[in-house]
């Protein structure tokens, strides 16, 4: 699965005209169905003329099934929301939503053209959007000094690693998360790079969005 980095205050954004109506895409990353409506609404007051704003939101549950919304917004039934879940499901896509915002511009499109004109107003939206594969990584409690954790922060980006949790005492006491394709590797250079001074203790594994390059 994949997502979008894109936040909800700064959005993925693109827009197209078909036939004299606008069409504008935005994309950004939630984390939750109520954080997908939060967002359409501050597109909707962004654009108070526009005719319709129609979206669909993916949102994948901490149980692993993924929870889905979506609506044409006044649009003929099918036509808007539709497309654009099926741009979300195309590509994969979790964890984000997307609007499409349409200024009327007085000529009809008809189904099949509004079908069209939603799913390029979200897959535009998307090609905009930075992206980032959803991957299963193994996370470590880590105990260092604190000359060794500039070395450290080296070793662990090299892994497509992160820190987080910094306690700051004695010792310097962190979270490392990085790939669970990348642990083995990890460990083994740690214990090369700090002769087995540093031994990450691996707590658990969970899902991180890593940034595609």
């Amino acid at each position: 699965m994949r997502t979008i980095l894109n936040p909800v205050d700064a959005p993925a954004h693109d827009a197209f005209v078909e036939k004299k109506s606008e069409f504008i895409g935005d994309a950004a990353h939630v984390d939750s169905l109520d954080e997908a409506i939060a967002f359409v609404g501050t597109i909707r007051d962004r654009h108070p003329k526009a005719r319709h704003v129609a979206y669909a939101a993916v949102v994948g549950g901490s149980d692993g099934r993924v929870s889905e919304r979506m609506s044409d917004d006044g649009e003929p039934s099918g036509t808007a929301g539709k497309p654009i879940l099926d741009v979300l499901r195309a590509n994969g896509l979790t964890d984000c939503v997307v609007a499409v915002t349409r200024y009327f511009g007085g000529i009809l499109l008809g189904s099949g053209g509004l079908i069209r004109a939603y799913s390029t107003g979200a897959s535009i939206a998307v090609k905009a959007a930075q992206g980032a594969d959803i991957v299963p990584c193994q996370r470590y409690l880590v105990t260092l000094e604190y000359p060794q954790l500039a070395r450290f922060q080296q070793l662990l980006a090299g892994v497509d690693g992160v820190q987080s949790d910094e306690t700051y005492a004695a010792d310097i006491t962190l979270t490392a998360t990085l790939p669970l394709g990348n642990a083995s590797s990890f460990e083994d250079r740690v214990r090369e790079t700090f002769n087995a001074t540093i031994s990450p203790e691996p707590i658990d594994t969970v899902n991180r969005a890593i940034a595609s390059r």
